[in-house]
């Protein structure tokens, strides 16, 4: 649920994964294996700070 969030946000705001990740400064791959676990709130909160979304978005 939170990959596909994140998925539908990169592809709105022109912007793949891979240069997301470099931008967060997070590994290459990190934002893909959350399709199969949980991020830290860390994480997800500067993808909802970049975004410019609410934790909860992703929640939801």
């Amino acid at each position: 649920m939170i990959l596909k969030k994140i998925l539908k946000l990169a592809e709105k705001n022109n912007i793949s994964i891979s240069c997301l990740e470099k931008t967060l400064g997070f590994g290459n791959g990190t934002i893909k294996k959350w399709g199969e676990s949980s991020p830290s709130v860390d994480k997800l909160k500067k993808v909802a700070d970049y975004f410019g979304v609410s934790i909860e978005y992703f929640l939801e």
